[in-house]
């Protein structure tokens, strides 16, 4: 999708060009600034998700949630500031409602300045118990929706002059254990993608990067393991703080790959 198939002018009063905004604009210290900036967060109405959303608001960005529960982002947009969050029910995995919410957001907001790819599923459980199915669902959500999403917010950074796209990554992207070989195997794959893009988006101004994040303290972990302790996993917020200071990162650098991790976390030096 291009900027003029989104129904968009060409430049505006705003320095905008083909109706799409400009790229980040950069402080007097020498930082990308958010302020002003358009960010579409996935999985973004809890959890992780959520704390992004606030930060990135508290950081100048206009947000835009995406999640499969409506009650989730209704709830996140009725907490921060009115006119900073739109909220948005998306099933990732599917195409169509991905470049129609894309386009919607380009109509609503001329551009997409930042995307981040959070949303995440895994099924615990045994390699041989794993059915086709929850193989499909879970790359389906954690590699594929990526990928469908990079290339949908694509052609608008680029026309942009730029743009940043985060990939949520996982500690199961660097190590293993058992019953969760999906997740393993869409964590790795989304690992690769972020490097590959990066390769390719660098060309024409996209910065990617991928926040490779220990445990924290989410539904995503306590739902599936209550007898988690609170105490050895990190707070969400601290990963977000880590996934700002990835976007505001010096004008004509890149942070590829950052590892966050709770200094309570035993399994790495």
């Amino acid at each position: 999708m291009t900027a003029s198939e989104a129904g968009v002018a060409s430049r505006d009063g705003d320095g905008n060009v083909d109706g799409v905004r400009r790229a980040a604009e950069v402080d007097r210290g020498g930082r990308r600034s958010l302020r002003g900036s358009v960010a579409l967060i996935t999985g973004g109405g809890r959890g992780l998700g959520a704390a992004i959303a606030r930060e990135l608001v508290h950081a100048g960005a206009s947000v835009v949630v995406a999640d499969v529960r409506d009650e989730d982002i209704a709830s996140l947009r009725d907490e921060l500031p009115a006119g900073t969050c739109d909220a948005i029910q998306l099933d990732v995995t599917d195409a169509a409602a991905v470049g129609s919410a894309v386009r919607g957001i380009l109509d609503r907001h001329a551009g997409i300045d930042v995307l981040v790819n959070n949303a995440g599923v895994d099924r615990t459980a045994p390699f041989e118990e794993l059915t086709s199915e929850d193989w499909d669902r879970v790359l389906g959500v954690n590699l594929r929706a990526p990928a469908m999403l990079s290339r949908a917010v694509w052609p608008t950074m680029r026309d942009a002059g730029g743009g940043s796209i985060v990939n949520i990554v996982s500690t199961a992207a660097k190590r293993a254990w058992a019953n969760a070989s999906a997740y393993h195997a869409s964590k790795w794959g989304l690992l690769g993608l972020s490097h590959a893009l990066h390769v390719e988006g660098r060309e024409c101004g996209i910065v990617v990067s991928a926040i490779v994040a220990g445990g924290m303290r989410t539904p995503f972990l306590f739902e599936r393991f209550p007898d988690l302790d609170p105490g050895v996993l990190q707070d969400p917020r601290n990963v977000a703080q880590a996934v700002r200071f990835v976007l505001e990162s010096p004008a004509g650098t890149v942070i590829p790959e950052v590892m966050v991790l709770p200094t309570a976390e035993t399994s790495w030096p």
